[in-house]
Protein backbone atom coordinates (compact mmCIF):
# COMPACT_ATOMS: atom_id res chain seq x y z
CA UNK A 1 0.00 0.00 0.00
CA UNK A 2 1.18 3.28 -0.61
CA UNK A 3 0.16 6.73 0.10
CA UNK A 4 0.20 10.27 -2.40
CA UNK A 5 1.16 12.51 0.40
CA UNK A 6 1.10 15.53 -1.97
CA UNK A 7 -0.82 15.80 -4.59
CA UNK A 8 -3.23 18.91 -6.87
CA UNK A 9 -6.01 17.08 -8.06
CA UNK A 10 -7.75 20.22 -8.75
CA UNK A 11 -5.10 21.63 -11.05
CA UNK A 12 -5.51 21.45 -14.85
CA UNK A 13 -4.59 18.30 -16.23
CA UNK A 14 -5.84 16.37 -13.65
CA UNK A 15 -9.20 18.15 -12.57
CA UNK A 16 -10.61 17.88 -16.03
CA UNK A 17 -10.76 13.88 -15.52
CA UNK A 18 -10.08 13.19 -11.52
CA UNK A 19 -12.08 10.13 -11.70
CA UNK A 20 -10.23 8.04 -14.07
CA UNK A 21 -6.93 9.77 -12.43
CA UNK A 22 -7.89 8.63 -8.86
CA UNK A 23 -9.25 4.94 -10.54
CA UNK A 24 -5.90 4.51 -12.19
CA UNK A 25 -3.89 5.23 -9.12
CA UNK A 26 -5.82 3.01 -7.15
CA UNK A 27 -5.17 0.27 -9.45
CA UNK A 28 -1.68 0.78 -9.03
CA UNK A 29 -1.65 0.63 -4.97
CA UNK A 30 -2.00 3.96 -3.80
CA UNK A 31 -4.55 3.54 -1.00
CA UNK A 32 -4.97 7.34 -0.01
CA UNK A 33 -4.26 11.11 -1.41
CA UNK A 34 -3.45 14.15 0.06
CA UNK A 35 -5.04 17.02 -2.08
CA UNK A 36 -2.89 20.03 -1.78
CA UNK A 37 -4.80 23.50 -1.53
CA UNK A 38 -2.35 26.62 -2.92
CA UNK A 39 -4.62 29.31 -1.89
CA UNK A 40 -8.02 30.51 -0.67
CA UNK A 41 -9.64 29.98 -3.73
CA UNK A 42 -8.82 26.20 -3.82
CA UNK A 43 -10.09 25.53 -0.04
CA UNK A 44 -13.84 24.60 -1.33
CA UNK A 45 -13.07 22.40 -4.00
CA UNK A 46 -10.01 20.81 -2.04
CA UNK A 47 -12.47 19.99 0.65
CA UNK A 48 -14.90 19.48 -1.59
CA UNK A 49 -13.13 16.11 -3.34
CA UNK A 50 -12.10 15.26 0.22
CA UNK A 51 -15.68 14.83 1.75
CA UNK A 52 -16.66 13.13 -1.69
CA UNK A 53 -13.62 10.48 -2.03
CA UNK A 54 -13.21 8.14 0.72
CA UNK A 55 -9.79 7.95 0.50
CA UNK A 56 -8.77 11.24 -0.50
CA UNK A 57 -7.98 13.84 2.42
CA UNK A 58 -7.40 17.64 2.62
CA UNK A 59 -5.22 20.57 3.20
CA UNK A 60 -5.72 24.09 3.36
CA UNK A 61 -2.44 27.16 2.87
CA UNK A 62 -1.62 29.52 0.43
CA UNK A 63 1.96 28.47 -1.11
CA UNK A 64 4.34 30.72 -0.87
CA UNK A 65 3.89 31.68 -4.50
CA UNK A 66 0.95 33.37 -3.53
CA UNK A 67 1.65 34.89 -0.62
CA UNK A 68 1.11 38.76 -2.06
CA UNK A 69 -2.61 38.12 -2.88
CA UNK A 70 -3.17 36.93 0.72
CA UNK A 71 -1.52 39.33 3.06
CA UNK A 72 -3.77 40.59 4.80
CA UNK A 73 -5.41 36.97 5.89
CA UNK A 74 -5.10 36.27 9.18
CA UNK A 75 -4.93 33.21 11.22
CA UNK A 76 -8.23 32.99 12.30
CA UNK A 77 -9.53 32.57 9.20
CA UNK A 78 -6.79 29.72 8.21
CA UNK A 79 -7.80 27.95 11.55
CA UNK A 80 -11.49 28.10 10.86
CA UNK A 81 -10.54 26.36 7.21
CA UNK A 82 -8.33 23.61 9.66
CA UNK A 83 -11.56 22.54 11.54
CA UNK A 84 -13.31 21.51 8.75
CA UNK A 85 -13.77 17.51 8.03
CA UNK A 86 -11.39 15.63 6.01
CA UNK A 87 -8.57 18.72 6.14
CA UNK A 88 -5.83 16.71 8.06
CA UNK A 89 -3.03 19.52 7.49
CA UNK A 90 -1.77 22.87 7.04
CA UNK A 91 -0.37 24.50 3.62
CA UNK A 92 1.50 24.11 1.74
CA UNK A 93 3.42 27.48 2.75
CA UNK A 94 7.08 28.23 3.16
CA UNK A 95 9.71 30.56 0.89
CA UNK A 96 10.04 30.73 -2.36
CA UNK A 97 13.38 32.89 -3.64
CA UNK A 98 13.68 31.20 -6.63
CA UNK A 99 10.98 32.64 -8.62
CA UNK A 100 10.29 35.79 -6.14
CA UNK A 101 6.68 35.63 -7.31
CA UNK A 102 5.60 37.43 -3.77
CA UNK A 103 7.51 39.86 -1.10
CA UNK A 104 10.08 37.65 0.80
CA UNK A 105 8.73 39.40 4.05
CA UNK A 106 5.39 38.65 3.10
CA UNK A 107 6.05 35.08 2.65
CA UNK A 108 7.83 34.81 5.83
CA UNK A 109 5.30 36.48 7.76
CA UNK A 110 2.39 33.97 6.10
CA UNK A 111 4.90 31.49 6.65
CA UNK A 112 4.90 32.08 10.17
CA UNK A 113 1.16 32.34 10.23
CA UNK A 114 0.54 29.15 8.96
CA UNK A 115 3.36 27.77 11.32
CA UNK A 116 1.20 28.93 14.32
CA UNK A 117 -2.16 27.11 13.27
CA UNK A 118 -0.43 24.34 13.28
CA UNK A 119 0.73 24.81 16.60
CA UNK A 120 -2.74 24.81 17.64
CA UNK A 121 -4.38 22.75 15.91
CA UNK A 122 -2.19 19.73 15.87
CA UNK A 123 -2.05 19.38 12.30
CA UNK A 124 1.16 19.25 10.32
CA UNK A 125 2.39 22.41 8.47
CA UNK A 126 3.68 21.31 4.56
CA UNK A 127 6.73 23.27 3.54
CA UNK A 128 7.58 24.31 0.69
CA UNK A 129 11.47 25.77 0.14
CA UNK A 130 13.08 26.55 -2.64
CA UNK A 131 16.55 28.81 -2.92
CA UNK A 132 15.71 30.03 0.87
CA UNK A 133 17.49 27.18 3.26
CA UNK A 134 19.20 29.71 5.23
CA UNK A 135 15.77 31.93 5.82
CA UNK A 136 13.78 28.24 6.36
CA UNK A 137 15.82 26.80 8.74
CA UNK A 138 15.84 29.86 10.95
CA UNK A 139 11.99 30.35 10.94
CA UNK A 140 11.37 26.60 11.80
CA UNK A 141 14.03 26.90 14.74
CA UNK A 142 12.86 30.05 15.78
CA UNK A 143 9.17 28.91 15.65
CA UNK A 144 10.24 25.18 17.04
CA UNK A 145 11.59 27.03 20.57
CA UNK A 146 8.49 29.13 20.79
CA UNK A 147 6.60 25.90 20.77
CA UNK A 148 6.49 22.11 19.01
CA UNK A 149 4.80 21.60 16.09
CA UNK A 150 4.73 18.75 13.33
CA UNK A 151 5.68 19.70 9.72
CA UNK A 152 7.02 18.36 6.79
CA UNK A 153 9.26 19.11 4.06
CA UNK A 154 7.76 17.96 1.02
CA UNK A 155 9.37 17.69 -2.57
CA UNK A 156 12.34 17.85 -0.87
CA UNK A 157 15.87 19.00 -3.29
CA UNK A 158 17.87 20.84 -0.86
CA UNK A 159 21.50 19.99 0.59
CA UNK A 160 22.29 16.85 2.90
CA UNK A 161 23.15 20.19 5.62
CA UNK A 162 19.66 21.12 5.56
CA UNK A 163 18.01 17.94 6.10
CA UNK A 164 20.40 17.20 8.97
CA UNK A 165 18.89 20.20 10.09
CA UNK A 166 14.78 19.59 9.49
CA UNK A 167 15.58 15.77 10.84
CA UNK A 168 17.15 17.81 13.92
CA UNK A 169 14.13 19.69 14.33
CA UNK A 170 11.58 16.70 14.27
CA UNK A 171 10.20 17.40 10.71
CA UNK A 172 9.76 14.42 8.30
CA UNK A 173 10.72 14.48 4.41
CA UNK A 174 8.91 13.25 1.45
CA UNK A 175 10.44 12.53 -1.92
CA UNK A 176 8.91 13.59 -5.25
CA UNK A 177 9.44 12.22 -8.67
CA UNK A 178 13.00 14.49 -9.06
CA UNK A 179 14.93 12.06 -7.20
CA UNK A 180 14.61 9.61 -10.31
CA UNK A 181 16.12 12.51 -12.31
CA UNK A 182 19.70 11.94 -13.94
CA UNK A 183 20.92 15.07 -12.02
CA UNK A 184 19.46 14.34 -8.85
CA UNK A 185 22.64 12.09 -7.71
CA UNK A 186 23.16 14.55 -4.38
CA UNK A 187 19.54 13.79 -3.78
CA UNK A 188 19.75 10.15 -4.34
CA UNK A 189 22.68 9.83 -1.76
CA UNK A 190 20.42 11.64 0.57
CA UNK A 191 17.56 9.75 0.13
CA UNK A 192 19.41 6.15 0.93
CA UNK A 193 20.76 8.27 4.08
CA UNK A 194 17.26 9.44 5.50
CA UNK A 195 15.96 8.02 8.85
CA UNK A 196 13.08 4.86 7.56
CA UNK A 197 10.72 6.51 9.87
CA UNK A 198 11.02 10.04 8.49
CA UNK A 199 10.10 9.13 5.20
CA UNK A 200 7.20 9.71 2.63
CA UNK A 201 6.20 9.87 -0.77
CA UNK A 202 4.75 11.64 -3.16
CA UNK A 203 3.94 12.97 -6.56
CA UNK A 204 3.51 17.07 -6.68
CA UNK A 205 1.21 15.60 -9.56
CA UNK A 206 0.19 17.56 -12.30
CA UNK A 207 3.96 18.32 -11.94
CA UNK A 208 7.48 16.59 -11.87
CA UNK A 209 6.63 13.26 -13.60
CA UNK A 210 9.36 10.37 -12.62
CA UNK A 211 10.98 8.43 -14.93
CA UNK A 212 9.61 6.51 -17.15
CA UNK A 213 6.91 9.29 -17.30
CA UNK A 214 8.64 11.96 -18.35
CA UNK A 215 7.37 14.65 -20.38
CA UNK A 216 3.80 13.41 -19.20
CA UNK A 217 1.19 15.01 -16.85
CA UNK A 218 2.00 13.54 -13.51
CA UNK A 219 -0.75 11.31 -11.83
CA UNK A 220 -0.93 9.94 -8.30
CA UNK A 221 0.09 6.72 -9.74
CA UNK A 222 2.80 7.68 -10.27
CA UNK A 223 3.96 7.69 -7.03
CA UNK A 224 4.67 3.58 -7.37
CA UNK A 225 7.59 4.36 -9.50
CA UNK A 226 9.16 7.21 -7.37
CA UNK A 227 8.79 4.65 -4.63
CA UNK A 228 10.26 1.62 -6.64
CA UNK A 229 12.97 3.58 -7.11
CA UNK A 230 13.58 5.33 -3.41
CA UNK A 231 13.35 1.37 -2.53
CA UNK A 232 15.87 -0.05 -4.72
CA UNK A 233 18.28 2.88 -3.68
CA UNK A 234 17.99 2.04 -0.16
CA UNK A 235 18.41 -1.83 -0.98
CA UNK A 236 14.48 -2.34 0.33
CA UNK A 237 11.47 -3.66 -1.36
CA UNK A 238 8.78 -1.94 -2.63
CA UNK A 239 6.63 -3.65 -0.14
CA UNK A 240 8.91 -2.67 2.93
CA UNK A 241 9.12 1.14 1.61
CA UNK A 242 5.46 1.17 1.02
CA UNK A 243 4.50 -0.24 4.74
CA UNK A 244 7.09 2.35 6.58
CA UNK A 245 6.12 5.34 4.04
CA UNK A 246 2.20 5.15 4.68
CA UNK A 247 2.46 4.01 8.65
CA UNK A 248 4.93 7.56 8.71
CA UNK A 249 2.12 9.21 6.99
CA UNK A 250 -0.70 8.03 9.35
CA UNK A 251 1.74 9.00 12.04
CA UNK A 252 2.56 12.23 10.86
CA UNK A 253 -1.21 13.44 9.55
CA UNK A 254 -2.91 11.66 12.87
CA UNK A 255 -5.93 13.15 12.00
CA UNK A 256 -6.48 10.92 8.55
CA UNK A 257 -5.21 7.78 10.68
CA UNK A 258 -8.52 8.78 13.18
Amino acid sequence: MLIDSHCHLEYDGLAERQGEVLARARGAGVAGFLNISTRRSEWDRVVGTARREGDVWASVGIHPHEADGHHDMGAAELREAAEGARVIGIGETGLDYYYDKSDRAVQQDLFRMHIGVARETGLPVIIHTRDAEADTAAILADEMARGAFPALIHCFTASRDFARTVLDLGLSISLSGIVTFKNAAELQEIAKELPRDRLLVETDSPFLAPVPHRGKPCEPAFVRDTAQFVADLRGETLEELGEATTANFFLLFSRAAA
